[in-house]
C-alpha cells in the first residue's frame, strides 16, 4: 500500500482495493468500499486540510475507508465509533496493513468520542433512530463551528434523513450526486435549550401481553418493538433444554429473549451477546429494568470468540439475513458455526427463522440433528442437538 512521502504535491491516492472485510464475512459480491466512502472523503477533503489532531471524528465506517482514507491524508487523532465489532475489527486489521494504527482510536457514541470535533465524518445509517441519536450526540457536545458530511448510497438513503439532521443543525446542504452516491453536510449545531437535559436515549416500552420492558438506543434492531420472530420463539422457553443452568442469547438485540428466560426461568444463569454497541446498551438497560440485570451478564463479542468450546448448554437465536445493505446467508451460517463450537455436546441451539430460508439442512450439518418444534405462517422454531 502507497503511503505519504515528504515529495512536493498531493499525496498518492490510498490503496481502497486494499480493504478487506474480515472477519465479517467476506464474498464475491460483499465489499469493504464503495463509491460513498470516496465522495465524503473528497467533499471533506478541503475540513480536514485544516484540521489540527483529535478534530477528526468518524462515525459508522465500515471496515475503515473513511478512517484511513482521512489518516493517509494526514489526521492524526482520528476518533471512531462503529456500532458493529466486526467492523472496529477490520479496521484495526486493515489499518495494521496500512501502517496507520497509531493515527486513531476507537470509542464509544459518547461525549468523549465528539468534544471539541470540526470535522466529522459519518456513514449514514439505515435506521432514522440511529441517526437521530448519533446527530444528537454530536450537536450537544462537538464544537460549535463543526461539519458533519454524512454520505451514502442514494437507494438507500431517504429525504427524512435530510429533516433529522434539520432537527440538530441550523444548516444542512446536498452535494451532488456522483456515482449513484450522495452526501449531506450539516453544521451549526443546535445545542439542548437546557444543557443539562437527559438525552432522548435509550428509550423504553412495556410489553403487557410478554410482561417485559424493552429499553432500546437508536440503531438496535426493532427498536422498543418485539419483532415478531423473536415473539414468535418466546412461546418455547419452557420447553428449551430442561435442567440446563446455562443459557446464552447469541445476538441478543435488546435482549428480549435474554430477559425472557430470566423471567421465565428463575434457575438459569444467562449471557446475552451482540456484537452491536447500540444493543448491548439497549440489552443491559433492558435487563435492569426487568429486574434481571444480577442473573444476566450481556456482553459484546464477534459471535461468540470469547466463550470456549463446548461450553454452553442452551443457546437461543434468532438470526438476521441481512449482511449491512445485502441479503446474504453468511451471518447465519457464521451464527450457527459458533454455535456449535460453543455448545456441549447435548447442547440445544433453538433457532427461529423465516421459513422460506430453509436453515434446517444447514444447521443439522453444522450443529446436530435438527427438528422442527413449531411453524406458523411465516416462521420455523427449530431446536438442533450437538452430538
Amino acid at each position: 500500500m502507497s503511503h505519504l512521502t515528504g515529495a512536493a504535491g498531493p499525496p498518492p491516492l490510498f490503496a481502497f482495493d486494499r480493504l478487506r472485510r474480515y472477519p465479517d464475512v467476506e464474498a464475491d459480491n460483499l465489499f469493504a468500499v464503495d463509491a460513498s466512502d470516496r465522495l465524503i472523503l473528497d467533499e471533506a477533503a478541503e475540513a480536514l486540510a485544516l484540521a489540527a489532531p483529535g478534530e477528526v471524528v468518524v462515525i459508522e465506517d465500515r471496515y475503515g475507508a473513511l478512517t484511513l482514507g482521512a489518516a493517509h491524508g494526514g489526521a492524526r487523532g482520528v476518533r471512531v465509533h462503529q456500532d458493529v465489532l466486526s467492523g472496529e475489527l477490520a479496521l484495526a486489521h486493515n489499518a495494521t496493513d496500512a501502517g496507520l494504527s497509531a493515527a486513531f482510536r476507537s470509542l464509544g457514541l459518547t461525549e468523549e468520542l465528539v468534544a471539541g470535533a470540526r470535522v466529522v465524518l459519518l456513514q449514514l445509517p439505515r435506521s432514522l433512530s440511529a441517526l437521530d441519536e448519533i446527530a444528537a450526540v454530536i450537536a450537544r457536545h462537538a464544537a460549535p463551528d463543526v461539519t458533519v458530511f454524512a454520505g451514502g448510497r442514494i437507494k438507500h438513503m431517504a429525504p427524512a434523513m435530510n429533516g433529522v439532521l434539520a432537527r440538530h443543525f441550523a444548516r444542512v446542504d446536498v452535494s451532488p450526486a456522483r456515482q449513484k452516491s450522495r452526501v449531506l453536510i450539516a453544521s451549526g449545531p443546535i445545542r439542548p435549550t437546557e444543557p443539562g437535559s437527559d438525552p432522548d436515549w435509550p428509550r423504553s416500552q412495556r410489553h403487557d401481553d410478554l410482561d417485559i420492558t424493552v429499553c432500546a438506543h437508536g440503531a438496535a434492531f426493532a427498536g422498543t418493538t418485539v419483532d415478531i420472530g423473536t415473539r414468535y420463539l418466546l412461546e418455547f422457553l419452557d420447553r428449551m433444554q430442561p435442567g440446563a443452568r446455562t443459557a446464552i442469547d447469541l445476538g441478543c438485540g435488546t435482549g428480549v429473549l435474554a430477559a425472557g428466560l430470566a423471567l421465565h426461568r428463575t434457575d438459569l444463569t444467562v449471557i446475552a451477546s451482540d456484537q452491536s454497541a447500540a444493543a448491548v446498551a439497549s440489552a443491559r438497560a433492558t435487563m435492569i429494568a426487568n429486574g434481571v440485570f444480577d442473573r444476566v451478564s450481556v456482553i459484546r463479542d464477534d459471535v461468540l470468540a470469547s466463550q470456549p468450546d463446548a461450553s454452553a448448554e442452551l443457546i437461543v437465536l434468532n438470526p438476521p439475513f441481512h449482511v449491512g445493505a445485502s441479503v446474504h446467508a453468511g451471518i447465519a451460517l457464521k451464527l450457527f458455526d459458533d454455535a456449535a463450537r460453543v455448545l456441549a455436546p447435548g447442547g440445544e441451539l433453538w433457532t427461529v427463522w423465516n421459513t422460506h430460508l430453509g436453515y434446517r439442512s444447514a444447521l443439522t450439518r453444522i450443529v446436530g440433528p435438527t427438528h422442527q418444534v413449531g411453524r406458523n405462517t411465516k416462521f420455523t422454531v427449530t431446536v438442533s442437538t450437538r452430538v
